[in-house]
């Protein structure tokens, strides 16, 4: 279950390539995420960017303590167009844009077991972002 989440409708590139992006990000920290989308030459890194940003300041927490635990690419609506052909004839254009919804959930406390049979909880703060 989301804990926050934030909903990107329209956006005007085809949910295609909008989905490298999404796979990229999936399960990953929010903080990592917007490092790695800014490092990226694809177009949608900004939008995306800016959606994770908002569902971050939805949850109230900061972003290294939440994860993006969905994040879903649909397809929007599609303007369909015309382009003239040969002899008299048309064929149709259809430009297509795409719906992102993100769910963000707290980052769980990652479990330490050591040689015996005790185990610790690491705070959040220790562990190291991949």
């Amino acid at each position: 279950m989301a804990d926050a989440s934030a909903k990107l409708k329209n956006y005007r590139q085809s949910p295609r390539k909008v989905r490298l992006l999404a796979d990229l990000v999936r399960g990953k920290t929010a903080e990592h995420a917007i490092n790695l989308l800014a490092t990226l030459p694809k177009r949608g890194s900004e939008p995306m960017i800016k959606l994770i940003e908002s569902a971050v300041s939805n949850s109230g927490l900061s972003s290294r303590e939440v994860i993006i635990s969905t994040i879903q690419v649909n397809s929007g609506v599609v303007f369909k167009r015309m382009m003239p052909r040969a002899r008299g004839r048309s064929a149709p254009i259809r430009k297509k844009s795409s719906t992102i919804t993100m769910g963000l959930t707290k980052r769980p406390e990652t479990v330490k077991k050591t040689k015996g049979k005790k185990v610790e909880a690491v705070k959040t703060e220790e562990v190291a972002t991949i």
